[in-house]
This record gives C-alpha cells, sequence and structure tokens, in this order.
C-alpha cells in the first residue's frame, strides 16, 4: 500500500500537495495511508475528501488517515467542459468556456459570458497568428524611432499644409482606433490571435495619433481645421456595429486607400520628421488591411451571399454621405502644394497632377482588393468609385 507520511506539516500548509500528487500515481479505487503530526490532520483530510469525492477512514491513533481515491471525475471538476482543442479553434466558441485558454478544462457551473462574435466564420482568418507575431516584432517607440530633433526650416506656407494633413490624419486614425477597440471587446477569447491582432491594430492607431499630433505641433501652436464633412463620413464608420462591413468599410477600403496616401506624404515630405512618420505609419496600415483581405477572401469563398451584403454597406454609406462635401478643400490644396514642392506655375500644375494621380492609385487600390475579396471585375470597378471622397 501506497503511503505518504506529511511529519509535522499541516495539511492547510502544502500537505495536500504531497497527498495530491500521491493519489494522482493511483488507480481509481486504491488506497493510500497518509500520516503527519499536525493536530487538525485528520479534520482536514476529511473535509477534502469529501469535496473532491474520494472515501476517508481515519487511522486508530487519529493522526490521519485512509484515502481511497475516486473516479476520475471527481468533485469539483465532476461534468467539467473543455474549451476545444489547444492546436486548433473551434467552429464556434460556447458562452460557458468564458475567459478560459483555449483546451483548457472548464468547472462546471461558471457563469456565460455574451460575445456576440463567438464562430470562426465571423471573425477567424487563416493568416491571423501569423500578421498577429509579425505585428508584435514590427512595433516600434515614437519617442526614438522618429528624427524629432534633425535640422529643418519650411516655408510657412508649406509648414500649414504639413499641420493641415496631419490634423486631417488624426481624426481619421482616431475612427480607426474606436472599431478595432469595440470589436476586440466582442471577440470570444477562444479565438485569440484575432482579439489579440484587434488590440494591436488599436495600439497601432494609438501610437499613429501620437506622432501625427506632435508632428502637427512640432512648430505650430495648435492643429488645423476639421470639417463637417470629414466628420460625417467617419461618423459613418464609427456607427458601423457589423464586424464584416465594419471590416470592409475600415481596413479593406478606407486604410487601403490611406496606404495610398501614406506613400504619397513619404515621397513627398519636405522634412525628414514627415518622412519618416509616413514610413512607419503605412508599414503598420499595410498589416491592418491584410488582415481585413484574408479574413474577408475566406468569409466570402464560404458564405455566397457575403458579397450582397458588402454591397450594400458601400451603396448605403454612399447614400448617406452623397450630399457631402467629400475631402475638404484645405487638404487637397495641402497636398497639391506638397506634391509641387514649389511656388511656380509649372511645379503647382505638376502638384495637381500628382494628387489626380494619388486619387487613381486609390481608385485602382480598393478595386484590386475588391477583386481580391471575390467581386467581378466590373462589380468592383463600380463599387471602388462609391468610396467616400474623404479617403477613409
Amino acid at each position: 500500500m501506497k503511503r505518504v507520511d506529511l511529519q509535522d506539516l499541516g495539511f492547510d500548509e502544502g500537505g495536500h500537495l504531497l497527498v495530491k500528487r500521491a493519489l494522482a500515481e493511483l488507480p481509481p479505487g486504491e488506497a493510500l495511508e497518509v500520516s503527519g503530526g499536525s493536530p487538525a490532520l485528520s479534520v482536514h483530510l476529511r473535509g477534502w475528501c469529501r469535496a473532491l469525492g474520494h472515501e476517508f477512514e481515519p487511522l486508530s491513533d487519529g493522526g490521519g488517515g485512509m484515502v481511497r481515491r475516486g473516479s476520475s471525475e471527481i468533485g469539483r471538476w465532476r461534468g467539467a467542459d473543455r474549451a476545444g482543442c489547444a492546436d486548433r479553434v473551434s467552429a464556434e466558441a460556447r458562452g460557458c468556456w468564458g475567459l478560459a485558454a483555449r483546451g483548457g478544462t472548464v468547472e462546471a457551473g461558471g457563469p456565460r459570458f455574451d460575445f456576440s462574435l463567438r464562430t470562426r466564420d465571423e471573425v477567424w482568418a487563416a493568416d491571423a497568428p501569423r500578421l498577429y507575431a509579425q505585428g508584435v516584432a514590427a512595433q516600434w517607440d515614437p519617442a526614438t524611432a522618429i528624427p524629432w530633433d534633425a535640422p529643418f526650416e519650411l516655408d510657412d506656407h508649406v509648414e500649414d499644409a504639413i499641420v493641415q494633413v496631419m490634423t486631417y490624419l488624426i481624426e481619421n486614425e482616431t475612427a480607426a482606433l474606436i472599431l478595432p477597440s469595440r470589436f476586440a471587446s466582442q471577440v470570444h477569447p477562444h479565438y485569440r490571435e484575432v482579439l489579440q491582432l484587434l488590440a494591436l491594430q488599436a495600439a497601432d492607431e494609438a501610437r499613429h495619433i501620437e506622432v501625427f499630433t506632435r508632428r502637427a505641433l512640432l512648430k505650430r501652436g495648435r492643429p488645423g481645421l476639421s470639417t463637417v464633412g470629414g466628420q460625417m463620413s467617419l461618423k459613418t464608420l464609427v456607427d458601423e456595429r457589423d464586424f464584416t462591413k465594419a471590416t470592409l468599410l475600415l481596413s479593406v477600403l478606407g486604410e487601403g486607400s490611406f496606404l495610398s496616401l501614406l506613400h504619397f506624404l513619404h515621397d513627398h515630405a519636405p522634412d525628414p520628421v514627415t518622412r519618416e512618420i509616413s514610413r512607419l505609419a503605412a508599414q503598420d496600415e499595410a498589416r491592418h488591411v491584410a488582415f481585413g483581405l484574408s479574413h474577408l477572401a475566406e468569409q466570402a469563398a464560404r458564405d455566397p451571399g457575403l458579397l450582397d451584403r458588402l454591397e450594400d454597406a458601400i451603396r448605403s454609406r454612399h447614400d448617406v454621405l452623397a450630399s457631402t462635401s467629400g475631402l475638404n478643400e484645405e487638404v487637397f490644396d495641402a497636398l497639391l502644394l506638397l506634391g509641387a514642392g514649389r511656388w511656380t506655375p509649372d511645379a503647382l500644375r505638376e502638384g495637381w497632377r500628382l494628387v489626380q494621380a494619388l486619387e487613381g492609385s486609390m481608385h485602382a487600390g480598393r478595386r484590386a482588393r475588391l477583386v481580391r475579396i471575390g467581386f467581378p471585375e466590373a462589380r468592383a470597378e463600380e463599387l471602388a468609385s462609391l468610396h467616400t471622397r474623404n479617403f477613409m
């Protein structure tokens, strides 16, 4: 017979671990003799056995007892559930799994969590684990990654143009922070890579807001102008409560267009600070777009009706914004001036051409991404043209 001598170690001082380890090595029905010098050993041992479903018989000298191991599912773990498999995601995550780690054992009788996004098809993308790992590795520190102390002096009008563009970027990135933050709280933790990726996306946007704000105020006392049209356009994003539609409108169409804008700013930045900010922000935004594309393409392949619903979302947003002016004049003129680089007619004509090319690049990118999701070419062309003129 197997024996455990706790000596003078109290059962409530860690002695229970020695008993638990010894019992784990026995098959159900086998007995373990537990002895020791702690005065309360028999009392504690009896209560512990009763709670876990083991049989208990006191020793004749009162210094312990015989413990006969119960069934493999005993006590508090009787009726426990497994939170899926550790190495793959389940088609649906149960509310009773709560916050348990994927593949963990969940005690029965716990609270139910009402995560609204709890099926694989609603949130998953095969690229999510890779994109999360890539995102973690690509994090950068605003304090050290940007050459804030680099010397430069700009024409006052050019500096004002940078301030206006940065102001525009700040409010757009604020909308891009709000959406993933909201949906992250709705994703069942079973799909942890998506949850982590959305949290990382929100952190990216918070960092972008920080550096855009710092650049706007680098040589000026306050940011630029915010228009009604721009605010209305972003409100349609912030008001979107459907994860799939929001992914299309924000990540695929909006942030996809912003990638072109950030590349434009990098190519035509008049100073090293703006140039590096644009490069690093574009690096992050490309990852956001990649997740949106991966998720929607996989979902569209499974759900033939998805493309119709996505088209409705694009058309509905277009109709709501039909009466707005789109991109405000101040931002357009700022981009034109940055593209021109000089105050000459020929340079300004070239700046205008570059902004037109930027808008064409944005349109082509939206069309290509819609095709990648599954839209036919002609349908993608039409829908790409309906995207808000405010870019985001």
